[in-house]
């Protein structure tokens, strides 16, 4: 959980789920309340981890390997951490990540077969072990819509890979979120995005409200 008197929500599911939609319009609606909120997303968010994020998407780095992979994530989400969310959890705000450890947990250990404590120890050292207190799980129950939502357009490295690779992303997913019930919500996202919007509104609701964070 976080330290400091700030509040943590990430927004997990696969490519083409509507996270960054999602995420954009949750910190929206949070700011409407009167919350003071940083947004991140990943990889990138700092100067090291936008450069970072150019080496992990670009189409043309197919030869890059999984472990590498792995460890060039964990290296912009630590980056991440020590730049924007510790900073701002330590300042009382809140902070809405468009993807956070759980995706190298889902992607890269269960969908590309790296040991997973391996995964999850190399996360929990460049992010000093700080988690989300909510996550917000975008499940896409049919990993072929990865393919519909891009509407012909160009896919990065990750997202043009085969759908055997998103259906096992999703089904990490939901074994993530079974682990830890505490701190996911799923949400199911074929439904339209307001039905979803107002999904995701509720379990921040609850979760804020409760933790009672501070407004400005």
């Amino acid at each position: 959980m976080t330290q400091g008197k700030g509040f943590f929500i990430s927004i997990e599911g696969d490519d083409k789920a509507g996270k960054t939609t999602q995420a954009g319009l949750l910190a929206e609606w949070l700011r409407s309340r009167g919350f003071d909120v940083v947004e991140t997303r990943e990889p990138g968010g700092t100067a090291a981890g936008e450069a970072i994020r150019r080496i992990l998407l670009h189409t043309e780095a197919s030869i890059l390997a999984p472990v590498s992979e792995a460890l060039l994530f964990a290296a912009s989400r630590g980056q991440l951490v020590e730049e924007l969310i510790r900073p701002a959890l330590e300042a009382g705000k809140v902070v809405v990540a468009d993807r956070y450890v759980d995706s190298s947990l889902a992607y890269q250990a269960c969908a590309l077969g790296l040991p997973f404590e391996k995964v999850l120890a190399v996360n929990e050292w460049a992010t000093a072990s700080l988690w989300p207190d909510l996550t917000i799980l975008l499940d896409l129950r049919e990993p072929n819509l990865v393919a519909d939502r891009s509407h012909g357009g160009a896919t990065d490295r990750i997202e043009g890979r085969r759908s055997a690779f998103h259906r096992k992303v999703a089904t990490a997913y939901r074994r993530l979120a079974a682990r830890d019930p505490a701190r996911f919500r799923v949400i199911d996202a074929a439904q339209p995005a307001a039905v979803v919007a107002e999904a995701v509104r509720e379990a921040a609701r609850g979760f804020i409200d409760r933790e009672e964070v501070p407004r400005q």
